[in-house]
């Protein structure tokens, strides 16, 4: 009776926020009133009542004692998505090399925490996981104290299994577990390239990838990316066909730091493209499990019949970051990453792989992403209020329909470095806009993060960033 109840208020709740995005509803509107709600829905007070502060949580309504609730909300009031990013073809910085040391160095003096793409304490599910981990050292031969050869067959078979969902055809013996996505991708790397390759990433592009990368001597060509659709695929067709590019790596879904995520039609193009042309495309695909719609989105590795993705992720950003928890499947290249594995870590984790595998295999780990993806999706729109009511009227940011970033364009004028530097002396975090490139540009870029439960705090720090960043 009480899933019943919860379905028809969120059905109610969604039927609203379509209306005040498609303008039916303007900002400013009044709501009918709880009991014109239940007399127009046929519902009770209480699922009217839930209704309401449902949308009250998503940022779209708010209550005006003694007057009703209105709409607080308009999609159109959100300025100008981000332009198309049009990296400059130039010799790298190592500026950037600076920035992203200091914002690291600071990391522990903020008290808002605005710049990291995790989940906070309070929305992990730690007393489960804690039961998960017990489960572990007593099914795991000696506790789970030894080196696992092969790794956690149960977390292997739960990804695999998990997999179908996005039309994967995985088997647990196509998977290769590693300490996390940025691992994965490091195998990947020193299995596939040698120093002076060239490999083709977006812009921006998560500073971690590109630091690997300088770090191997690999050359970085940065794609044009659209903030909604991702990278563009003409300009990549383009640069694959005038110079030998050794591999491609995509964040295909919600990508870090703009959001985007490729459309189906983009990713079999990508796909298609990198068979015909013989390229390994890398897919970091660690958020698509944050999705705000109705069903998790496609990967580049659904459309692949060849082998020729290798499929990364991790449970860093939908579960627990510090249990070290990642994978690849490798496709073609198996024997390749496998064997780099052994060369430079030798072995996974024990005792937290099989926990997540526990915790998956129970039924856990949907449960929490269903509760997850509502807060997100929530902190999103709030995120999106706030900074339509307390920033520049010229500034511009995406909207993206998954993960916990947003992309944040100021005027061009802007210094984020300045404003980086005002903030955290304000004990607030974010993460400029510099250190996903390794050319100079999007200095008047910056990204924010909402892994967090909302509150005022929070609220009054982004008001404060509004307030800093007039120019």
């Amino acid at each position: 009776m009480k899933k019943k109840s919860e379905s028809i208020y969120l059905q109610i709740a969604n039927t609203i926020e379509h209306q005040i995005k498609k303008d039916v509803l303007k900002i400013g509107d009044k709501l009918p009133s709880l009991r014109s709600l239940c007399n127009e829905r046929g519902v009770s007070l209480s699922t009217a009542t839930q209704a309401y502060l449902e949308l009250e949580s998503r940022g779209l309504i708010e209550s005006r004692p003694q007057s009703g609730y209105y709409v607080s909300y308009a999609h159109k009031h959100f300025r100008n998505l981000p332009e198309v990013s049009q990296p400059i073809m130039a010799k790298r910085f190592d500026k950037v090399e600076d920035i992203m040391s200091v914002v690291i160095q600071n990391f522990e003096k903020a008290q808002t925490y605005l710049s990291s793409a995790s989940l906070s304490a309070e929305l992990i599910p730690i007393a489960k996981l804690n039961k998960s981990l017990m489960a572990a050292t007593q099914s795991l031969k000696d506790s789970g104290v030894n080196y696992s050869k092969v790794g956690s067959v149960k977390l292997k078979t739960q990804i695999a299994k998990r997999s179908l969902a996005w039309g994967g055809k995985l088997q647990a013996e196509d998977i290769v577990t590693t300490g996390g996505s940025i691992d994965s991708i490091s195998f990947c790397l020193l299995a596939l390239t040698k120093r002076g390759d060239t490999i083709v990433v977006e812009s921006p592009v998560y500073f971690g990838i590109l630091r690997l990368a300088q770090s191997l001597g690999l050359h970085v060509i940065e794609l044009p990316t659209h903030p909604v659709t991702g990278i563009e695929v003409d300009a990549l067709k383009k640069v694959i066909e005038r110079k030998k590019v050794k591999l491609c790596i995509l964040i295909s879904n919600f990508s870090n730091p703009m959001g985007s995520c490729m459309p189906d039609e983009n990713k079999r193009a990508v796909v298609q493209l990198m068979e015909k042309h013989h390229i390994p495309l890398i897919e970091d695909d660690l958020y698509a499990d944050l999705y705000y719609g109705s069903h998790r989105p496609t990967s580049c590795k659904t459309y692949d019949e060849s082998g020729i993705v290798l499929w990364c992720g991790s449970f860093s950003k939908t579960l627990v970051s510090g249990y070290r928890v990642g994978w690849v499947a490798p496709g073609q290249f198996k024997e390749q990453v496998e064997r780099t594995k052994l060369y430079h870590s030798m072995y996974s984790s024990t005792i937290t792989h099989e926990a997540v595998g526990n915790f998956l295999e129970v039924g856990r780990y949907e449960n929490h992403l269903r509760k997850t993806r509502l807060v997100l999706h929530r902190n999103s729109l709030q995120m999106l209020r706030c900074i339509s009511e307390y920033f520049p009227s010229d500034t511009k940011v995406t909207r993206p329909l998954g993960s916990m970033n947003l992309w944040v364009e100021l005027n061009k004028k802007s210094d984020v470095i300045e404003l980086y530097n005002k903030a955290i002396a304000n004990k607030i975090s974010i993460t400029p806009g510099r250190m996903y490139t390794l050319q100079n540009q999007y200095n008047n870029c910056f990204k924010l993060s909402y892994g967090m439960l909302w509150n005022e705090k929070i609220e009054n720090a982004i008001k404060l960033l509004g307030k800093l960043s007039v120019k």
